[in-house]
This record gives C-alpha cells, sequence and structure tokens, in this order.
C-alpha cells in the first residue's frame, strides 16, 4: 500500500505541474489564470517535497488525528479556497486579504514546527481511548486547534456557490466544482480522524480528478473565446468528385472542401433560422455523415457542430441588431433560437458578454 500511494504522489505531482505550467503560459495573455497557475504550482511542488519523506512515515505509526495529517489539511482546505475566493472577492492579487485569511494557518504551522525543533514529539495513538488519556496535552491541543481551523476553511469553501451566485459572470461548473472540492476535504477529515490507507488513496485521486476537471474546464472555456473564422460566401458548392481527388492528395484540402459544401448549404438555404435544425439534419443536407462533419468543422476552428450552426444564429441577431429589426430579447427566436434563455446562454458563451447589455449598447448607440 505504501508503495501505492508513493506512486500516487508521484504522479499527482506531474500532473499539476503540467496543468501549472500550461496555465502559466496562458496567464502571460490573460491574468485571470494567474491564480490557478500559481496553485496548481503549490500542490505539485509539496507532493514533490513529500515524495522523499514517504518511506519514513509508516502506516502503523500513523494513527489518529497526526499532526502530519492536519497539516496538510488545513494547507489545502486554505489553497482550495483561494481560487474561487480570488474571482468574487475580487483579488488573489490583493495580497493584504489573502494574508489575513491565510495567517492563522501560517502562525499554527509555524508554531507547531517551532515545537518540533524544542524536542516535542508528536504522541501516536491508535485509539480513542488513548487519545482521552493525553487530551489536553499540547500535541493535542494543537491538533484541537489544527482541526478547528480546517473546519472553518472547509465551512467556507462549502459557502462559496452561494457566494459566487452573486455574480453573473461566475460560469456554473465553478460552482459544482467548489462544492465537490469542499466535500472531498470533508471526506479528507474523516480519513484524518479514523486514518486508514486505502481511504487516504481515495482521497488523493478524487482531489487529482478535481483539479483535473477545473484546469479542463478553464482550457475549454478559453478554447470558446478564441477568435472563429469569418463566414466566406461560397457561390458553388464542390463536388463528390472534387472531395474525393483533393481526399487522395491533401487530407487538409478535402477537409477544406467539405466545409464549403457545408457553408454553401448554410447561406443557401438558411435552415438554421428553424430552432429544431441541428447536425442530423445537416448531415442529411450536405451529404457528410457525422464523423467528417465534425473533422471538417474542427480543421476551421469550431469545437463542434452546435457551436457551428449557432454561430450562423448570432452573426444573424448582430446584423438584425444593427438594422433595428431585433430590439429585445424576445426578438432573438427569429434567427433560430428556441427560447429567449437559449439565445441568452448561447450568446454569452460565445461572445463573452451578455445578450441584453449587447442590446442595451446597441440601443443607446442607435439613440
Amino acid at each position: 500500500m505504501q508503495t501505492f500511494i508513493l506512486i500516487t504522489i508521484v504522479v499527482i505531482a506531474t500532473i499539476h505541474l503540467m496543468m501549472a505550467s500550461v496555465l502559466s503560459l496562458y496567464s502571460r495573455y490573460k491574468v485571470q489564470y494567474l491564480s490557478l497557475a500559481w496553485i496548481m504550482g503549490i500542490f505539485g511542488a509539496l507532493c514533490c517535497v513529500a515524495i522523499p519523506f514517504s518511506y519514513l512515515l509508516r502506516f502503523e505509526s500513523i494513527g489518529l488525528l497526526h499532526p502530519f495529517m492536519l497539516l496538510a489539511l488545513v494547507g489545502t482546505c486554505f489553497l482550495q479556497g483561494i481560487y474561487p475566493l480570488s474571482i468574487p472577492m475580487p483579488g488573489y492579487l490583493q495580497w493584504g486579504r489573502m494574508w489575513r485569511y491565510a495567517s492563522p494557518a501560517i502562525f499554527l504551522i509555524i508554531l507547531y514546527v517551532v515545537s518540533l525543533l524544542l524536542g516535542n514529539r508528536p504522541v501516536i495513538v491508535h485509539t480513542y481511548s488513548e487519545l482521552a488519556d493525553c487530551w489536553w496535552g499540547p500535541d493535542m491541543l494543537f491538533r484541537l486547534a489544527g482541526l478547528g481551523l480546517s473546519v472553518y476553511y472547509v465551512a467556507n469553501i462549502l459557502r462559496l456557490p452561494r457566494l459566487l451566485v452573486k455574480n453573473a459572470e461566475i460560469p456554473r461548473y465553478l460552482k459544482g466544482y467548489v462544492t465537490a472540492m469542499g466535500l472531498n476535504m470533508v471526506f479528507y477529515i474523516v480519513v484524518t480522524a479514523v486514518f486508514n490507507a486505502m481511504l487516504l488513496l481515495v482521497y488523493f485521486y478524487l482531489f487529482c480528478l478535481l483539479n483535473m476537471y477545473l484546469f479542463y474546464r478553464t482550457l475549454e472555456t478559453m478554447a470558446i473565446h478564441l477568435p472563429k473564422p469569418e463566414i466566406v460566401e461560397v457561390d458553388e458548392v464542390p463536388t463528390e468528385e472534387v472531395i474525393v481527388q483533393a481526399e487522395k492528395e491533401d487530407f487538409n484540402e478535402a477537409n477544406r472542401r467539405r466545409f464549403e459544401r457545408v457553408e454553401f448549404f448554410m447561406q443557401h438555404d438558411r435552415e438554421w433560422q428553424d430552432n429544431t435544425f441541428g447536425r442530423d439534419r445537416l448531415c442529411e443536407a450536405t451529404g457528410i455523415n457525422r464523423h467528417l462533419l465534425l473533422q471538417c468543422l474542427r480543421s476551421q476552428g469550431y469545437n463542434n457542430c452546435h457551436d457551428y450552426i449557432n454561430s450562423y444564429r448570432i452573426s444573424a441577431l448582430k446584423r438584425g441588431v444593427a438594422e433595428g429589426t431585433i430590439r429585445s430579447v424576445n426578438d432573438c427566436v427569429v434567427v433560430g433560437f428556441g427560447s429567449s434563455k437559449t439565445a441568452r446562454s448561447c450568446f454569452e458563451r460565445m461572445e463573452g458578454v451578455s445578450l441584453d447589455d449587447y442590446l442595451k449598447r446597441k440601443s443607446v448607440y442607435r439613440g
């Protein structure tokens, strides 16, 4: 089991350092990725520090509420709260506020390290009866303080979704991530209180999977807001013979030709103005199967078929706003959105601004 946990720590360190390096690169262009890059890097660095000491700490010598487990608990709880807090507060870069939030944990850790340097050694207990016998010792008082501080940080993490709701720009997945991470920290408190190596291994994997989920959703959000290719008028649809010949010579050229066929249909038939129009009808109309359709759309910078169709609807919406034919969110259904709610969510996700704010700003310009 100790070997499995060592391998797990190495894997977690590698994954978090990789995520930190990628986010650090993107933070050079958007500072919003900086706090998450730092936190992922800190977790990776702490795992690297823990690797040489993993064999020094035998599982039979850990026992209940071990101070080292509590130190890791306090630090992890604090770090998990920083990234979501940095958005609504706002500011990871507001060091004074972050310092005040971290100061109890820092003080507790320094105090315990000093006590170790002065010769105090952790009391190992394996049963709660042993815990009761040495309840009022200085080591036990530290454990109680560490456990109480961890509960405080975890409670704040679980409260974050209610704080995040007040900020309309916070994506829904981040609120779900915060709740899941808070529950995972509650699970770690249980592991610390009734130490079990298998449960610790489960916690490590859950912790890593949750951070990977946040990492991929963050990159997905970034990818959605990448500049989309401009719509180019296609006057003549490529024939199947042209596409087959292009596929023999150049794979990318074949995708471009298929995309021209799709563009020709979208520009001339305009079935996308029907809110029931989707991938299957597009495949049937163009004679391109789902796999090749997705392939040619992605070759031109679109994430999926749904986003591609909605890009036409949003383009038509903008034209309607500019011409004055669309003046309210309810008017947006004429371009193919099934409801005003769908129009709002799609516009904000793909354009990065609220549809209501966009309409209000354009109406001011027209006025």
